[in-house]
Order: C-alpha cells, then structure tokens, then sequence
C-alpha cells in the first residue's frame, strides 16, 4: 500500500519536525496555516488592514516556528495549532504596537544612523547592552565586528530590516517597498529581527547576557 494512502498523522510530523526534519515541518505548516490565518484575519480591524497584510504576518510566523520548532514540547492534542496561533498572534500584536508608535514617537527609541560605526553603537545601546556607554564607545571596533558577525546568522529578511532601517536610517516606507513587504510589516520584522540579534549576541559577545 503507498505511502500516500496512509498520510502521515499530524501528531507523527510533529515528532518528525521536532528532531529537525524539515519536509515534515513544512507538511505540517500546510495543514495547520490556513486555520491559523482564518484566525488571525479575523482579529485584524480594518484599520490595519490597509498597512498590514496577513500573509506578511504568517511569513514571518512559518520562520519562527522552523526556528523554534525542536524546542516546542507538546504537551496535549491540538497544542502545535494553539501554539502556532500564538505566535501569529504575537507577530500581529507587535507589529501593531509599533505602528501606534510610530503615531508618537520617541527619538530614543529610533537608532540615529551616523557615519563611521556610530549606527552599531546606537544599535546596541537601543537593543540593551549590559555595558555602559563609555565602555562601548570605546569598543566600537569589537562592537562592529560583533554585530555583522551575528547579522550574518539571522534570517535573511531580519539581516536586511536592521541594516536598512535601523544602520542605514531609512524610513518604514522605504524599508517596505526595498523588501517587498506591507509598510507594518516592517515593524513586526524589526521586532523579531531585535529578539534574535539579542540572542546571538547573547551567546557570543561580552556586550550582552541572555535573559
């Protein structure tokens, strides 16, 4: 009997994609991704709607959910689907607390991009350097190579956001229409491209302890 008669259980991928196999991970994004969207469709107001598509919001949820998937312990039926709705959910709800903030923004919360390396100063001081300011300036070399060494172990959309947005200093708008991305995808973009830069630099420079 074929194996396509005998399609695999959601439960038998999820196994199979928590031990890495990534053909079984991606069979179970198809099965569980269009409930999820539904979902999350429905609790986009329609004054987002216009800034923020939901498929921007379940591409960035399927890469997070590759890169998180061999630490998710299930622990009942249905909880890969509560979780992947809860990622999706977190994506949504980040990329629409920064466009409310960009309708009042704090300049100390926007990297000042600079010449020289004073983009990747302004960068670590922003993401929340365990260092103090004289300390990292007088680092910049160190603190340069660092952050390209671990901008080169992000995911490639996330690479691109940080140095677009936040070292070139270009707008959302620009950032957008460079990634091919609704302008409040930018945002939720930013939000996760920080969460992995802060976790890489957490785990191999001294300007950053994992918390």
């Amino acid at each position: 009997m074929s194996a396509e008669a005998n399609p695999a259980t959601d439960a038998e991928l999820l196994a199979k994609a928590i031990d890495g196999d990534r053909p079984a991970m991606t069979e179970l994004l198809r099965r569980s991704g269009p409930i999820v969207r539904a979902r999350l469709a429905s609790k986009m107001s329609t004054v987002w709607q216009s800034a923020l598509d939901v498929d921007d919001v379940m591409q960035v949820t399927y890469l997070e959910a590759f890169m998180r998937i061999t630490s998710f312990q299930p622990r009942h039926e249905g909880s890969f689907l509560a979780w992947l709705s809860l990622v999706a959910e977190n994506n949504l709800r980040d990329a629409i607390k920064e466009m409310e903030r960009q309708k009042r923004p704090n300049p100390r919360n926007r990297v000042q991009a600079g010449t020289g390396d004073d983009s990747y100063v302004a960068l670590v001081e922003m993401l929340g350097a365990t260092m103090t300011t004289p300390s990292i300036q007088a680092a910049r070399g160190e603190l340069k190579g660092a952050l390209e060494t671990a901008l080169e172990k992000l995911p490639g959309d996330y690479a691109k956001v940080i140095r677009l947005y936040d070292l070139e200093g270009r707008d959302a708008a620009e950032v957008a229409k460079e990634l091919g991305r609704s302008p409040g995808a930018i945002y939720m973009l930013l939000a996760r491209a920080h969460d992995r830069l802060k976790d890489v630099l957490g785990t191999e420079s001294r300007f950053f302890t994992r918390t």
